[in-house]
């Protein structure tokens, strides 16, 4: 079989491997038809993640069933199903308690699309995918919900989803401030668009770049465009930063209200990065950070597709087909969907 491999900053191509096969009764194996790039990925094809090359791509994804082992109840092959990016057994203390990126029952960081630091999974830029746990994983695609349109949802929606969902119903109606710049910018994008779903009485969005203020708008929030980051952008119940930069960072948590939640959906590779304690302290604020737990809100996620409160294709800024895949993931702007021909 193909699958697309990362072999160092601006190469990727495709590479002949041997397909994968069923390990276990529980497993199943799946074609990807969709897939889409996520922010990190546009980190990586620059050379600036640290993970040594090469290794396959990709980790976000639709597919369809191709074969399941015997003790598989909850898919067919022919399904059409969301993959979560991270493998979980869904059965261990940590899935048990919905925190199913911390899975025990695979190596640490387990995700797909990142190489030996994922634990070596494979990518699902390719023919065929191994889905180690099929009955606990893999969530069947809504009716009237296309590939396209839902390949994000195993990991940049569920991270925006996650930034917004829980304290809206803490907060509803509250007020929310989205900070982006990150890789390509999705996932602040989506978290605009899911709080505005979900009844937030306001949603301002800065960004440096004038293409995802755009979208921003488009999506109903407040956009702003930005230069460098102030030391605070005002008090609001609910933030999110996305811009990997510790100077919005700062900014975020400085912007936060006194008992308000702060995510931040970057990744810092590098080591400490400094944040103002003392502030945090004094107003009680919350802050979360860490990977999405992708199949423990995937259904929500998927809900929200289903009932169109919340629609991904208007983030969604190039698509390609599968076969020119390796030349798209090297030029896209924010969110690419490649799909694979009928």
């Amino acid at each position: 079989m193909r699958e697309l491999t990362y072999v160092g900053p601006g190469h990727v191509e495709w590479r002949e491997v041997a397909a994968p096969r069923l390990e276990g009764d529980g497993e199943a194996l799946v074609r990807p038809i969709a897939v889409a790039t996520c922010d990190l990925d546009a980190v990586i094809v620059r050379g600036l993640a640290a993970f040594p090359p090469p290794f396959p791509l990709g980790h976000e994804s639709v597919a369809e069933v191709l074969e399941i082992g015997d003790a598989v109840r909850s898919v067919r092959p022919g399904d059409r199903v969301a993959v979560p990016f991270q493998p979980a057994c869904g059965v261990c203390d940590f899935c048990g308690r919905g925190l199913t990126a911390n899975c025990t029952a695979v190596p640490r960081t387990s995700m797909y699309g990142i190489g030996a630091a994922g634990g070596g999974w494979g990518g699902v830029l390719a023919d065929v995918v191994r889905v180690p746990f099929a009955d606990a994983m893999l969530v069947e695609l809504p009716a009237g919900v296309s590939p396209a349109t839902a390949a994000s949802a195993g990991d940049n929606i569920a991270d925006g989803w996650r930034a917004v969902a829980p304290y809206l119903e803490e907060r509803p109606g509250a007020a929310v401030l989205v900070l982006g710049g990150a890789g390509a910018g999705s996932v602040p994008l989506y978290a605009a668009a899911i709080a505005l779903a979900l009844g937030a009485g306001r949603v301002d969005f800065h960004d440096p770049d004038p293409r995802r203020l755009e979208i921003a708008r488009r999506l109903g929030a407040h956009p702003n465009p930005v230069s460098s980051w102030p030391k605070r952008l005002g008090s609001y119940p609910i933030t999110v930063e996305a811009c990997q930069d510790p100077d919005g960072l700062a900014c975020a948590l400085r912007s936060t209200e006194p008992g308000g939640h702060c995510t931040s959906a970057s990744i810092y590779f590098g080591g400490a990065v400094p944040v103002p304690m003392t502030e945090m302290y004094m107003k009680g604020v919350t802050f979360h950070t860490g990977r999405v737990h992708s199949r423990a809100v995937l259904p929500a996620v998927l809900r929200l597709l289903e009932t169109r409160r919340v629609d991904p294709d208007l983030i969604t800024t190039e698509r390609a087909r599968w076969a020119d895949a390796a030349d798209a993931i090297l030029a896209y702007s924010t969110k690419l969907v490649i799909e694979r021909d009928p």
